[in-house]
Protein backbone atom coordinates (compact mmCIF):
# COMPACT_ATOMS: atom_id res chain seq x y z
CA UNK A 1 0.00 0.00 0.00
CA UNK A 2 2.83 2.41 0.84
CA UNK A 3 4.38 1.75 -2.59
CA UNK A 4 1.06 2.45 -4.32
CA UNK A 5 0.62 5.73 -2.44
CA UNK A 6 4.21 6.75 -3.24
CA UNK A 7 3.65 5.92 -6.91
CA UNK A 8 0.44 7.98 -7.08
CA UNK A 9 2.10 10.94 -5.34
CA UNK A 10 5.04 10.66 -7.75
CA UNK A 11 2.73 10.70 -10.76
CA UNK A 12 0.90 13.77 -9.48
CA UNK A 13 4.13 15.61 -8.74
CA UNK A 14 5.57 14.58 -12.10
CA UNK A 15 2.51 15.81 -13.97
CA UNK A 16 2.51 19.12 -12.13
CA UNK A 17 6.24 19.61 -12.73
CA UNK A 18 5.89 18.79 -16.42
CA UNK A 19 3.14 21.36 -16.85
CA UNK A 20 5.11 23.95 -14.86
CA UNK A 21 8.38 23.45 -16.76
CA UNK A 22 7.07 22.69 -20.23
CA UNK A 23 3.72 24.40 -20.25
CA UNK A 24 0.42 22.95 -21.45
CA UNK A 25 0.75 21.77 -25.08
CA UNK A 26 -1.11 24.19 -27.35
CA UNK A 27 -2.31 23.05 -30.76
CA UNK A 28 -1.50 25.41 -33.61
CA UNK A 29 -4.42 27.14 -35.26
CA UNK A 30 -5.10 25.88 -38.75
CA UNK A 31 -5.29 28.47 -41.54
CA UNK A 32 -8.62 28.87 -43.27
CA UNK A 33 -11.86 27.04 -42.41
CA UNK A 34 -12.27 23.47 -41.22
CA UNK A 35 -13.31 21.07 -43.95
CA UNK A 36 -16.72 19.60 -43.22
CA UNK A 37 -18.90 16.90 -44.80
CA UNK A 38 -20.40 17.53 -48.24
CA UNK A 39 -23.89 19.08 -48.42
CA UNK A 40 -26.88 17.07 -49.59
CA UNK A 41 -26.90 18.85 -52.94
CA UNK A 42 -23.38 19.20 -54.34
CA UNK A 43 -22.40 22.71 -55.49
CA UNK A 44 -21.97 23.35 -59.18
CA UNK A 45 -18.64 22.55 -60.80
CA UNK A 46 -17.68 19.95 -58.18
CA UNK A 47 -15.21 17.13 -58.75
CA UNK A 48 -14.61 14.24 -56.37
CA UNK A 49 -11.12 12.92 -55.70
CA UNK A 50 -10.86 9.59 -53.88
CA UNK A 51 -7.73 8.68 -51.90
CA UNK A 52 -7.79 5.04 -50.72
CA UNK A 53 -5.69 4.04 -47.74
CA UNK A 54 -3.59 1.78 -50.03
CA UNK A 55 -2.45 4.91 -51.87
CA UNK A 56 -1.30 6.56 -48.64
CA UNK A 57 0.35 3.35 -47.44
CA UNK A 58 2.41 3.34 -50.64
CA UNK A 59 3.31 6.98 -50.09
CA UNK A 60 4.53 6.35 -46.53
CA UNK A 61 6.45 3.24 -47.57
CA UNK A 62 8.29 5.28 -50.19
CA UNK A 63 9.12 7.99 -47.64
CA UNK A 64 10.70 5.50 -45.22
CA UNK A 65 12.45 3.51 -47.99
CA UNK A 66 13.77 6.25 -50.28
CA UNK A 67 13.95 9.36 -48.08
CA UNK A 68 14.53 7.93 -44.61
CA UNK A 69 12.52 8.28 -41.38
CA UNK A 70 11.39 11.88 -40.70
CA UNK A 71 13.37 13.35 -37.81
CA UNK A 72 12.52 16.48 -35.84
CA UNK A 73 15.57 17.83 -34.02
CA UNK A 74 13.82 19.93 -31.41
CA UNK A 75 17.02 21.25 -29.86
CA UNK A 76 18.12 22.96 -33.08
CA UNK A 77 15.02 25.08 -33.53
CA UNK A 78 13.13 27.67 -31.46
CA UNK A 79 11.84 26.51 -28.11
CA UNK A 80 8.30 25.23 -27.80
CA UNK A 81 6.96 27.22 -24.89
CA UNK A 82 9.56 29.72 -23.73
CA UNK A 83 12.84 29.54 -21.85
CA UNK A 84 11.59 27.06 -19.27
CA UNK A 85 11.32 24.20 -21.77
CA UNK A 86 14.75 24.97 -23.23
CA UNK A 87 16.34 24.80 -19.78
CA UNK A 88 14.46 21.65 -18.82
CA UNK A 89 14.61 19.60 -22.00
CA UNK A 90 17.29 20.79 -24.41
CA UNK A 91 20.44 20.05 -22.48
CA UNK A 92 23.59 19.33 -24.46
CA UNK A 93 21.75 19.12 -27.77
CA UNK A 94 19.55 16.31 -26.50
CA UNK A 95 15.99 16.45 -27.71
CA UNK A 96 14.40 15.02 -30.84
CA UNK A 97 11.77 12.70 -32.22
CA UNK A 98 12.10 10.27 -35.15
CA UNK A 99 9.07 8.70 -36.80
CA UNK A 100 9.58 4.97 -37.43
CA UNK A 101 7.72 2.74 -39.90
CA UNK A 102 6.70 0.17 -37.30
CA UNK A 103 7.44 -1.39 -33.93
CA UNK A 104 5.93 -4.62 -32.70
CA UNK A 105 2.28 -4.81 -33.69
CA UNK A 106 1.95 -1.06 -34.37
CA UNK A 107 2.60 0.45 -37.80
CA UNK A 108 2.80 4.08 -38.83
CA UNK A 109 -0.04 4.51 -41.30
CA UNK A 110 -3.12 6.46 -42.25
CA UNK A 111 -6.46 4.69 -41.83
CA UNK A 112 -10.01 5.79 -42.64
CA UNK A 113 -12.40 4.41 -40.05
CA UNK A 114 -15.60 5.54 -38.36
CA UNK A 115 -15.76 8.71 -40.41
CA UNK A 116 -12.36 9.83 -39.12
CA UNK A 117 -8.82 10.02 -40.45
CA UNK A 118 -6.64 8.09 -37.99
CA UNK A 119 -2.86 7.97 -37.99
CA UNK A 120 -0.90 5.92 -35.43
CA UNK A 121 2.71 7.17 -35.35
CA UNK A 122 5.54 4.98 -34.12
CA UNK A 123 8.47 7.02 -32.77
CA UNK A 124 11.72 7.01 -30.87
CA UNK A 125 13.71 9.89 -29.49
CA UNK A 126 15.75 11.47 -26.75
CA UNK A 127 14.90 13.92 -24.01
CA UNK A 128 17.14 15.89 -21.67
CA UNK A 129 16.05 15.88 -18.03
CA UNK A 130 18.14 16.94 -15.02
CA UNK A 131 21.42 16.58 -16.91
CA UNK A 132 20.62 13.15 -18.34
CA UNK A 133 19.75 12.32 -21.95
CA UNK A 134 16.95 9.76 -21.79
CA UNK A 135 16.13 7.54 -24.75
CA UNK A 136 12.49 6.67 -25.30
CA UNK A 137 10.24 4.94 -27.79
CA UNK A 138 6.57 4.28 -28.23
CA UNK A 139 3.68 5.31 -30.43
CA UNK A 140 1.08 8.06 -30.54
CA UNK A 141 -2.55 7.68 -31.53
CA UNK A 142 -3.44 10.69 -33.65
CA UNK A 143 -6.28 11.92 -35.82
CA UNK A 144 -6.03 14.29 -38.78
CA UNK A 145 -8.15 17.42 -39.27
CA UNK A 146 -8.41 19.17 -42.64
CA UNK A 147 -8.73 22.88 -43.33
CA UNK A 148 -8.99 24.86 -46.58
CA UNK A 149 -7.67 28.38 -46.92
CA UNK A 150 -9.45 29.89 -49.92
CA UNK A 151 -7.28 33.02 -50.36
CA UNK A 152 -4.07 30.98 -50.52
CA UNK A 153 -5.77 28.07 -52.35
CA UNK A 154 -4.16 25.56 -49.99
CA UNK A 155 -5.53 22.48 -48.27
CA UNK A 156 -3.96 22.06 -44.82
CA UNK A 157 -3.99 19.25 -42.27
CA UNK A 158 -3.30 19.15 -38.56
CA UNK A 159 -2.20 16.09 -36.62
CA UNK A 160 -4.05 15.97 -33.30
CA UNK A 161 -2.39 13.79 -30.64
CA UNK A 162 -5.06 11.86 -28.76
CA UNK A 163 -2.80 9.60 -26.73
CA UNK A 164 0.88 8.75 -26.19
CA UNK A 165 2.03 5.22 -25.32
CA UNK A 166 5.61 4.97 -24.02
CA UNK A 167 7.76 1.90 -23.36
CA UNK A 168 10.10 1.46 -20.41
CA UNK A 169 9.81 4.98 -18.99
CA UNK A 170 9.86 5.80 -15.28
CA UNK A 171 6.33 6.86 -14.22
CA UNK A 172 7.52 10.32 -13.13
CA UNK A 173 9.55 10.92 -16.30
CA UNK A 174 6.61 9.60 -18.32
CA UNK A 175 4.75 12.90 -17.83
CA UNK A 176 7.68 14.99 -19.10
CA UNK A 177 8.20 12.81 -22.16
CA UNK A 178 4.46 12.72 -22.96
CA UNK A 179 4.23 16.53 -22.93
CA UNK A 180 7.47 16.73 -24.92
CA UNK A 181 6.24 14.31 -27.62
CA UNK A 182 2.88 16.07 -27.91
CA UNK A 183 4.58 19.45 -28.29
CA UNK A 184 7.17 18.11 -30.73
CA UNK A 185 4.51 16.64 -33.04
CA UNK A 186 2.37 19.77 -32.94
CA UNK A 187 5.14 22.32 -33.29
CA UNK A 188 7.31 20.51 -35.83
CA UNK A 189 4.70 18.76 -38.01
CA UNK A 190 1.68 21.09 -37.97
CA UNK A 191 0.29 22.49 -40.11
CA UNK A 192 0.86 20.23 -43.14
CA UNK A 193 0.35 21.56 -46.66
CA UNK A 194 -1.58 18.69 -48.24
CA UNK A 195 -2.45 20.32 -51.58
CA UNK A 196 -0.91 23.57 -52.84
CA UNK A 197 -2.31 26.04 -55.40
CA UNK A 198 -0.34 24.42 -58.25
CA UNK A 199 -2.07 21.11 -57.42
CA UNK A 200 -5.57 22.54 -57.03
CA UNK A 201 -5.94 25.32 -59.58
CA UNK A 202 -6.49 24.79 -63.30
CA UNK A 203 -5.48 26.90 -66.30
CA UNK A 204 -6.85 25.69 -69.66
CA UNK A 205 -5.63 27.55 -72.77
CA UNK A 206 -8.31 28.16 -75.45
CA UNK A 207 -6.31 28.95 -78.58
CA UNK A 208 -9.27 29.86 -80.78
CA UNK A 209 -10.52 32.43 -78.30
CA UNK A 210 -7.11 33.87 -77.56
CA UNK A 211 -7.25 33.34 -73.82
CA UNK A 212 -7.26 30.99 -70.86
CA UNK A 213 -10.03 29.55 -68.69
CA UNK A 214 -8.92 29.65 -65.08
CA UNK A 215 -10.45 27.52 -62.35
CA UNK A 216 -9.97 28.43 -58.68
CA UNK A 217 -11.23 26.36 -55.78
CA UNK A 218 -14.26 27.87 -54.08
CA UNK A 219 -14.67 25.32 -51.29
CA UNK A 220 -13.68 21.81 -50.27
CA UNK A 221 -15.71 19.19 -48.38
CA UNK A 222 -14.61 15.73 -47.31
CA UNK A 223 -16.02 12.40 -46.24
CA UNK A 224 -14.61 9.02 -45.25
CA UNK A 225 -16.31 6.25 -47.18
CA UNK A 226 -15.45 2.62 -47.99
CA UNK A 227 -11.88 2.88 -46.72
CA UNK A 228 -11.09 6.03 -48.67
CA UNK A 229 -10.99 9.79 -48.17
CA UNK A 230 -13.22 11.53 -50.72
CA UNK A 231 -12.53 15.21 -51.35
CA UNK A 232 -15.38 17.20 -52.91
CA UNK A 233 -13.65 20.13 -54.64
CA UNK A 234 -15.90 22.92 -55.97
CA UNK A 235 -14.51 25.31 -58.59
CA UNK A 236 -15.39 28.73 -59.91
CA UNK A 237 -14.37 29.64 -63.46
CA UNK A 238 -13.15 32.85 -65.05
CA UNK A 239 -11.69 33.75 -68.43
CA UNK A 240 -8.61 35.86 -69.12
CA UNK A 241 -7.60 37.15 -72.55
CA UNK A 242 -3.99 36.75 -73.59
CA UNK A 243 -1.96 39.92 -73.27
CA UNK A 244 -0.83 41.32 -76.63
CA UNK A 245 2.90 41.19 -77.29
CA UNK A 246 4.60 44.46 -76.42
Amino acid sequence: MRYIITLIVGLVIGAAAAIFLLGVPRAKTLPGSLVGPPPGTPPAHTVIVSLPDEFLDGLLTTVFKDLGPPTFNISSGPDLSGARIEQAAFQGGCGGVTIAPEAGDVKTKVAFDGGKILAPLVFSGSYGLLGNCMQFKGWAQTSIQLSFDQPSQTLFARVNVEGVNLEGINPIANNFVTVFVRSAIDQRINPIEVLRPSQLQLAIPVTGSGGTVQAKVKEIHSEVQDGALRLHISYEFSGAKNQPAG
